[in-house]
């Protein structure tokens, strides 16, 4: 058999997110923005939350949401992204087992796990941000502080598996690393 440096195309599959939003309130473009990037990406992109039907953002958007968070599962994607808004806040999503168990799952499978403004709030909450360097809206860098994470006052922040984004005007960069980082085992791959 040969060994050769080149990627074989057949190897590398379609790269599949899952987003996960409030029940409300998210933050529309963190969502429909970050969404069309991972797609342009050529990543196929499922949105989730605890409630299925129409929910709609806090800037009014309207996203009908047909799967729940208890069927998605985690072993079927390569990342999980976190969406933020006030939802985060208003349903304390940090403290719902739904969305804490989804992170923790999603680390233990060691998926490449995102959350973008209010929501690494919820993997601080999961206790998946102990010493590791993370960045957040402004209004929750005391809450990251006091479950043990590094706050890093940066747009993006990536440690390990986990990106943390700090707001809508971090979304390309955010939706970006993301993408990056899960195409990364592909392109490594050698054909034997």
């Amino acid at each position: 058999m040969e060994n050769t440096n080149e990627i074989n195309d057949e190897t590398i599959k379609t790269k599949k997110i899952l987003m996960v939003i409030a029940p409300s309130d998210f933050r529309d473009e963190e969502l429909f923005e970050t969404k069309k990037i991972f797609e342009e990406e050529e990543c196929r992109v499922d949105v989730c939350s605890c409630d299925t039907g129409k929910i709609r953002g806090m800037l009014h958007s309207v996203f009908n949401v047909s799967l729940k968070i208890t069927d998605a599962n985690v072993c079927d994607y390569d990342a999980v992204v976190f969406v933020g808004g006030i939802g985060v806040e208003k349903h304390k999503l940090y403290k719902n087992l739904e969305y804490i168990d989804l992170a923790k799952e999603a680390n233990l499978l060691n998926k490449t796990i995102g959350a973008i403004c209010l929501a690494p709030k919820i993997l601080a909450g999961a206790d998946l941000l102990i010493s590791k360097r993370a960045t957040v809206h402004i209004s929750a860098k005391e809450y990251l502080h006091s479950k043990g994470a590094i706050f890093v006052n940066k747009n993006v922040v990536v440690d390990r598996n986990i990106v943390t984004g700090n707001g809508p005007s971090a979304i390309e960069e955010f939706a970006l690393a993301i993408s990056n980082k899960i195409k990364k085992f592909d392109k490594a791959k050698v054909k034997l």
